[in-house]
């Protein structure tokens, strides 16, 4: 029987609230650090005495520098999470992580701050391919984009987090202050992870630990959907391709042309999301807005990310995450180009509340589709090419803003430049094929295992 006509256990339902839980607040930190960096950029940009002189284009780099690490830190959770499982990379991503964000608060110059940005990343690239890849695991059918967009919907959170802090903490303790906040999972998440956090029993299935498969599965109360080849019948192509593991399976006629259209979707999303939440308080700035409501238009930028992705989960798991994660491409799209035309306050307001939805918003969609898309032995690589070849496009993000304000060009330049590139993303989901399904049997953890797995 699957879990689309089985009722959730007590226990089922214990599990997952602290699997969603642990990964979400994981994906808090992430936005944090994502977020923290560009309340930060104006003073680095203002004060040689920080670090040492900064140009904005310098300011670009810095910022890019941590999504190089996430990068190396998403690829190498790829190459291993569908090897080691999902605890234990969790564990070591909340460790580098704090551990990074630690040194970069007491970086004295800006070598040293470039260098801990980066360290920072890989352990924020761990994370970030790791958590998509547990809450598929764990999520009952029916509610699996629901509680990717929550679980994800941290990475704005922890944006509005670092946008309030950037606001309320005093000159005194400064951005080194909000440095010092990140490295906070060390003390409280990593004791939390340990003692609550489960391997996933579909892992360990789709790593040939059947038994103890089984047994987890029982002690979690949930059940053990796994995909089985029909007794009596030849493997098809589809069904080959998911015995290989890790990026392996990714190149197989199965995934390849969708695993590439997945990471443009990726590139565009995280573009959108790092150049956006690194620029817009500047940008705003320059249009003369004071350095206070700068921020706030980070803020609602992040508000409006955490609403409408949460929105937007339903229709995902009802209608499927493509159309809607196409349709928020386009309303990001639309949005910053209403930026540009000089709107009344109010206005103002909503459409960076809709461009959040469209960019940071739409990445948390994205998470879910490609978490969802992929069958147990690749997801792990698979999320983990979304989030490190996307990751590029987060690299760009930052750069682009720089080079233009760099350039002497109109501020609102880039808002036309990011609106182009959601379109793009929007053609690409369009176009990614449907999820294969194989001729397949469920079995259950309630089941005898099959003989001869």
């Amino acid at each position: 029987m699957s879990s689309s006509t089985r009722a959730v256990t007590p226990q089922q339902r214990k599990t997952v609230t602290w699997v969603v839980t642990i990964t979400t607040l994981c994906m808090i930190f992430d936005g944090y650090d994502l977020v923290v960096y560009g309340t930060v950029v104006p003073t680095l940009l203002a004060d040689p005495s920080q670090i040492g002189a900064v140009t904005p284009v310098q300011a670009g780099a810095l910022g890019s520098y941590a999504l190089i690490g996430v990068l190396v830190g998403a690829l190498t959770a790829g190459a291993t999470g569908d090897y080691l499982g999902r605890r234990k990379l969790t564990v070591a991503g909340i460790v580098w992580f704090s551990v990074g964000m630690a040194a970069t608060a007491m970086a004295g110059s800006v070598a040293t701050f470039g260098f801990f940005r980066f360290f920072t990343g890989i352990g924020i690239g761990l994370l970030v391919a790791t958590a998509g890849a547990v809450v598929a695991e764990f999520a009952p059918e029916g509610k699996r984009n629901l509680l990717n967009a929550v679980t994800y919907s941290g990475v704005p959170i922890g944006g509005v987090l670092a946008s309030l802090l950037a606001i309320v903490i005093p000159d005194s303790i400064g951005w080194r202050g909000l440095m010092w906040f990140g490295a906070l999972p060390i003390v409280f998440l990593l004791p939390l992870a340990l003692a609550k956090m489960p391997e996933s029993p579909k892992w360990l299935f789709a790593a040939g630990r059947v038994e103890e498969s089984y047994v987890l599965a029982r002690r979690l109360g949930m059940p053990l959907e796994v995909d089985v080849p029909a007794p009596d019948r030849e493997l098809t192509a589809s069904e080959k391709a998911d015995r290989r593991r890790g990026f392996s399976a990714l190149v197989t006629r199965k995934y390849a042309w969708p695993t590439l259209l997945l990471g443009l979707m990726g590139f565009s999303g995280l573009l959108l999301t790092y150049g956006l939440t690194t620029w817009l308080p500047d940008i705003m700035g320059r249009l003369g807005y004071g350095a206070d409501m700068s921020l706030t238009f980070l803020l609602v930028l992040n508000v409006g990310a955490i609403l409408g992705g949460m929105i937007a989960s339903r229709p995902a798991d009802k209608f499927g995450a493509k159309r809607v994660v196409a349709t928020t491409f386009v309303l990001a799209a639309v949005s910053m180009i209403l930026l540009t035309m000089g709107l009344p306050m109010a206005l103002l307001l909503l459409f960076v509340a809709a461009a959040g939805c469209g960019t940071i918003g739409t990445q948390v969609l994205v998470y879910g589709l490609v978490s969802n898309y992929y069958s147990s032995n690749a997801r792990a690589a698979g999320v983990a090419w979304c989030a490190g070849f996307g990751r590029l496009g987060g690299i760009a993000g930052p750069l682009v803003g720089g080079i233009l304000i760099g350039a002497g060009l109109e501020n609102i330049a880039a808002f036309y430049i990011f609106a182009g590139i959601a379109l793009f993303g929007a053609v690409v989901t369009a176009i990614v094929p449907a999820r294969a399904k194989n001729d397949v049997v469920v079995q259950d953890a309630e089941q005898p295992e099959p003989a001869g797995v």
